[in-house]
């Protein structure tokens, strides 16, 4: 049964890591839901920081022309993304060096009613793109202070139901970013912020010793959620070009209710 919640899991990871609806949302409410079922999994944080490895992929394999420019027309970027990636940064190594980590982990990452609450949230700032789609200027444009609030948006996306790619693109428009542009940024620095993540859980593992979950299992988590997500990227990016990210609140809004719902009356399921 581990594969066929990995499998499922590394779907719903392909899909929601990308379009703006919170795969880390998507991800606490699967994983409860298969609790209920009765199948629980041991390595949640695992296999959840597994699969955004294999949608980092998608991203470096996507965008590989615009990393590749960044040794050329594009350097400026570079500095733009470290000062963007700061604030996640001190957020994430504050929570993991917390000796309150544990506490905090059980208590926002893996709660599914906090994902619900923040469905909602995160429907709201995407409604907020029917009525401004951007402007003009591109990404190596931008200046230091805006790259920064561009990343308080992406720390803020830490809590589950936030979406990250919705946040940050969402930041970008309302900074003045171009629709591509905005994207692109968006994509770029979560280069950073999944592979600092996947770096601080690898460590983690070698500290705590060889976890439960098969290592076959969560190659094919990865190898699918790559897959999954490349495809899922490639359509988020035509939709902010098209103005119509919007759209995707219809889904994450009712969605938070729904779960919401279950969460606290839980006998009506």
């Amino acid at each position: 049964m581990i594969w066929l919640e990995i499998l499922v899991l590394a779907i719903v990871q392909g899909i929601a890591e990308f379009l703006p609806v919170s795969s880390s949302g998507h991800i606490v409410v699967g994983q409860a839901l298969f609790d209920e079922l009765g199948q629980t999994m041991d390595d949640k944080l695992t296999v959840s920081i597994v699969l955004h490895v294999g949608t980092l992929l998608a991203i470096l394999v996507f965008y590989w022309r615009r990393i590749w420019g960044l040794l050329g027309q594009d350097r400026r970027l570079i500095g733009l993304l470290i000062v963007g990636s700061i604030p996640a940064a001190v957020v994430g190594l504050g929570i993991k060096l917390s000796p309150y980590n544990d506490a905090i982990e059980e208590a926002v990452f893996k709660s599914p009613l906090l994902a619900g609450l923040m469905f909602p949230v995160t429907g709201l700032l995407l409604l907020w793109t029917a009525r401004n789609q951007g402007g003009e200027t591109i990404c190596r444009d931008l200046g230091y202070g805006r790259a920064l609030l561009i990343g308080v948006f992406q720390a803020f996306a830490i809590l589950p139901g936030i979406s990250r790619s919705g946040t940050t693109i969402v930041a970008g428009l309302t900074l003045g970013l171009r629709r591509d542009e905005a994207a692109t940024f968006s994509f770029l620095l979560a280069i950073p912020a999944i592979g600092g993540a996947g770096l601080l859980e690898t460590v983690k593992l070698v500290k705590d010793g060889a976890d439960s979950t098969p290592l076959a299992a969560l190659a094919l988590g990865a190898a699918v959620s790559f897959a999954v997500g490349l495809v899922s990227l490639f359509w988020l990016v035509r939709c902010v070009e098209q103005g119509r990210l919007y759209r995707f609140a219809w889904w994450v809004i009712p969605l938070g209710v729904v779960v919401i719902a279950w969460q606290l009356f839980p006998r009506m399921f």
